[in-house]
């Protein structure tokens, strides 16, 4: 019959417990973030490491409540489980000092006068733009923005207004980039879907200006601007989920800090 302490392994199978119930709600957090994002993100792929975390701590709650229950027969298993458990922290780690570099560029520029700040991508981290200019990504987003008709609701609001009243709204990042031509282009306003391209050979240097189509399909999508605006959500977003991650490596040190004390005293007991 073994000997190890009877409140050592219920202390680690109620560990274990917890750490489960931990894992399902931050694989749920991550599914809902990625299904439900605000159609103007449209930045789902950019949750996918929060899921994958959840179900790799859920595996290795899993190993560890199996462990401890039946330490008897599997002793080896704990040990699989601490192990797996420091690499999943020390991963989290590395992840969120990462996730915290890579958005600690870029972000809006004033115009006078104006209600809205001005994107540019290359103010961004390089891994973000490389990211957003792959092609497979980008068209997925493409399309979401085109579906999301996040455009098209913002020129139902402002149909009837003047180009001065318009220059003024409070446009958020995807508006400003993806909806209407950059200021610098001189387009001629008509109405907020719609800009007279006159002259636009005299501002070629920005290649958004050749890439403005007033085709709902088309507008700025194959902008810059747009991406701009695209990486500008997606750095807002990223970092709520950071806070999230950083309280849940918190969480996770403690929970393994007392894992790890008591599975020295089971051993202790062994001995």
């Amino acid at each position: 019959m073994s000997s190890f302490s009877l409140t050592n392994d219920s202390l680690l199978g109620i560990l274990n417990i917890i750490k489960f119930l931990f894992s399902i709600t931050i694989l749920l957090v991550g599914i809902l973030l990625s299904e439900n994002a605000a159609l103007t993100d449209c930045d789902r792929f950019f949750y996918k490491p929060l899921i994958w975390f959840g179900v790799f701590l859920l595996l290795v709650s899993l190993t560890g409540f199996i462990g401890a229950c039946f330490y008897d027969h599997l002793p080896r298993m704990l040990w699989v489980y601490h192990v797996l458990m420091f690499l999943l922290i020390v991963a989290g780690i590395i992840f969120t000092i990462f996730a915290f570099a890579v958005t600690n560029k870029g972000g809006g520029r004033l115009l006078p006068g104006a209600g809205y700040k001005v994107y540019r991508l290359g103010d961004y981290s390089n891994w973000l733009q490389n990211r957003l200019n792959n092609n497979r990504n980008w068209n997925k987003i493409k399309t979401c923005l085109v579906e999301s008709k996040v455009c098209s609701d913002l020129y139902s609001k402002y149909w009837d207004v003047s180009f001065n009243k318009f220059h003024q709204k409070p446009l958020n990042p995807i508006q400003t980039g993806c909806c209407k031509p950059p200021n610098e282009c001189g387009f001629t306003y008509v109405n907020p879907a719609r800009w007279v391209e006159e002259n636009w050979q005299v501002y070629c240097e920005n290649p958004d200006c050749k890439a403005w189509d007033n085709d709902q399909n088309i507008l700025c999508y194959n902008c810059e601007s747009c991406k701009a605006g695209v990486l500008d959500n997606i750095k807002h977003s990223w970092k709520k989920v950071q806070w999230f991650y950083v309280i849940c490596q918190m969480l996770l040190i403690i929970m393994y800090a007392v894992g790890c004390f008591a599975f020295r005293n089971i051993l202790i007991d062994e001995s």
